[in-house]
C-alpha cells in the first residue's frame, strides 16, 4: 500500500463520516457516499449499492451507467458476495464465472457486503474500466466506509 494511497482513504473516511453524520436515512446516505466514491476512486465507472429484500438484491443509489435491478443471490459478483458474505475483489471480471456485465466497459470490480445489526444488508459495488484496479487497501477502507451507513 502506498503513503498517498492510504491517505487519500483516510481523508474518504472522514468525509464519509461527516457526509452520514447526524442523517438517518438509508437513501441519502448511500446516494451521498456513492457519489464521493465514484468522483474519488481512480478508474471506476459505477459505485452504488444493492439492497438485499426478499431474498434478492435490489438496486439502490448509485452513480454510473444505468445498472442491472434485481440480482440473485449467489449469481454474478455481487451476487456471491452477499451469499458469502465476504468482500469479493476481481481483477478481470471477464473470468469471473457468472459475471453480469451491467457495463461492458467494466473490467474490474470490487463488492463489499454492507451489515446493519450483524445482518446482511446489502452490498456496495464499484466496477472498474481498468483490469486489477482494487486491492486489499481498498478492501479494508471500503469496508470501514460501509460500516458508517448505519453508524
Amino acid at each position: 500500500m502506498t503513503a498517498a494511497k492510504k491517505e487519500e482513504y483516510e481523508l474518504l473516511v472522514e468525509q464519509a463520516k461527516a457526509l452520514v453524520a447526524g442523517e438517518s436515512d438509508w437513501i441519502a446516505n448511500t446516494a451521498n457516499l456513492s457519489a464521493l466514491l465514484f468522483n474519488s476512486l481512480n478508474n471506476v465507472n459505477f459505485a452504488g449499492v444493492y439492497r438485499f429484500e426478499n431474498g434478492e438484491l435490489i438496486l439502490g443509489p448509485f452513480q454510473g451507467m444505468p445498472a442491472c435491478v434485481h440480482i440473485q443471490m449467489g449469481k454474478g459478483v455481487c451476487g456471491t458476495a452477499a451469499q458469502t458474505e465476504k468482500t469479493q475483489i476481481v481483477p478481470n471480471v471477464h473470468e469471473f464465472q457468472g459475471h453480469i456485465a451491467c457495463d461492458s466497459a467494466s473490467n474490474s470490480e470490487i463488492v463489499v457486503p454492507i451489515f446493519k445489526d450483524d445482518q446482511l444488508w446489502g452490498v456496495f459495488d464499484f466496477d472498474s474500466t481498468k483490469l486489477d484496479n482494487f486491492d486489499e487497501t481498498d478492501k479494508k477502507y471500503l469496508t470501514e466506509i460501509a460500516n458508517v451507513i448505519f453508524a
